[in-house]
């Protein structure tokens, strides 16, 4: 089995990208791995750090690590949107296989600090282990928004500045950047999700030298995926977009069956509509 950096290499070389989906529960592990294995696809698990906390930062690595073990199949974990170098240390310590520093809102100074020092530790217990920084703000939050967040701006001032981030890459020796190009945290209820600035991927990926990931993917549009793959995106991240999938049919089918109190009976359909997600995306970002 590769290491994942050598999957995301491989997609980056290949124009394709490698879904990476965030899980709460055991549920949504499930559908993932499901269709993963289904599809013959490497795959990525996040956790942010509520979702670690929720679950177990040990019991996260436990799970995944069952399934590869169980299984041999490239299922990876990575700690989702960590703020502190204090959280990295834990993700890194309990076994994850990739971690993300989020920087985002500090200055580029303290951001280009905290991710070295991130990275540093990091490769010091785990050569193989991915590292991620981010660079351009776009929200901290996967759940449904009535409007854009005041404090995200996607204008084009607004959006990862390709100078900083050839810097930023040079500086801290991340393994991949997660920029700010018109993606945003969360899915709008009653518009669609700002446009992706192609040009600004490929500029980016072109002066860093790094694959690119794409965060806050719920939303957006395939043929805009497609695009973002074919010039530098080679990871994708999916949240919003199960989380209602999985509370929307949750509440329909105890609705329907309010009798039913076994939730390995009643989780099924949530289930299946939260596979049929992880299927459609994973097609997308596999199919040139």
């Amino acid at each position: 089995m590769l290491t994942l950096k050598q999957y995301i290499v491989h997609a980056d070389q290949k124009h394709s990208a490698i879904g990476h989906f965030n899980i709460s529960n055991l549920e949504s592990l499930k559908a993932i791995f499901t269709v993963a294995r289904r599809l013959e696809v490497p795959i990525i698990v996040g956790t942010s750090e509520k979702e670690r906390a929720y679950i177990g930062i040990k019991q996260c690595v436990a799970l995944v690590r069952s399934l590869r073990e169980q299984y041999n199949y490239p299922i990876f974990l990575n700690a989702d949107h960590t703020f502190s170098f204090k959280g990295v240390k834990e993700a890194v310590d309990a076994g994850y296989d990739s971690v993300i520093f989020d920087g985002a809102q500090l200055s580029l100074g303290d951001n280009m600090r905290e991710t070295k020092k991130s990275v540093e530790y990091a490769k010091s217990v785990n050569p193989n282990i991915v590292v991620e920084g981010e660079l351009g703000y776009i929200g901290s939050s996967s759940k449904l928004l009535d409007v854009l967040p005041s404090e995200v701006h996607v204008t084009k001032a607004a959006l990862t500045n390709v100078d900083e981030a050839a810097q930023f890459v040079k500086e801290t020796g991340i393994d991949c950047l997660a920029p700010a190009v018109g993606n945003i945290h969360g899915l709008l209820k009653y518009a669609k999700n700002p446009d992706l600035d192609i040009d600004l991927i490929k500029e980016l990926r072109e002066r860093t030298g790094v694959p690119l990931v794409l965060h806050g993917g719920s939303g957006i549009p395939d043929y805009s995926f497609k695009r973002a793959i074919s010039v530098g995106v080679s990871v994708v991240h999916i949240n919003t977009e199960l989380r209602l999938a999985f509370r929307r049919t949750l509440e329909q089918t105890l609705k329907n069956n309010p009798d039913d109190i076994a939730p390995y009976s009643f989780m099924e359909n949530p289930i299946y509509e939260m596979e049929k997600i992880v299927e459609d995306k994973i097609k997308v970002f596999t199919t040139h």
